[in-house]
């Protein structure tokens, strides 16, 4: 899997975690002994009924998904990059906020 998926798709698990969302991550597996879909230990019928009658987005993103990322062009200053954001924006940003 190329690197920046990968970096990409945990950007993207951190920001959910920071929403105070629920991660969940492992290898999935179905269960033959009760039929329960499974990630690592955790069982999806019953992590996903913590949220019964809610309105959900449920994202699901592989970690071993070979596709390259196509590049982007920011809209504000014109430069073509990988990933979730432009550096170039995000350095500046970084430099101005002072963060």
């Amino acid at each position: 899997m190329p690197a920046y998926r990968k970096a990409s798709i945990r950007e993207l698990a951190s920001a959910a975690y920071e929403l105070g969302s629920g991660i969940v991550e492992g290898h999935l597996h179905h269960n033959a002994k009760d039929g329960h879909w499974m990630v690592d230990d955790a069982k999806l019928n019953e992590w996903l009924a913590r949220y019964d009658g809610q309105e959900i987005v449920l994202i699901v993103a592989s970690l071993e998904d070979d596709r390259p990322i196509p590049p982007k062009t920011c809209r504000t200053c014109g430069t073509d990059y990988v990933g979730i954001e432009c550096p170039r924006c995000r350095e500046a940003r970084i430099r101005l906020r002072g963060r």
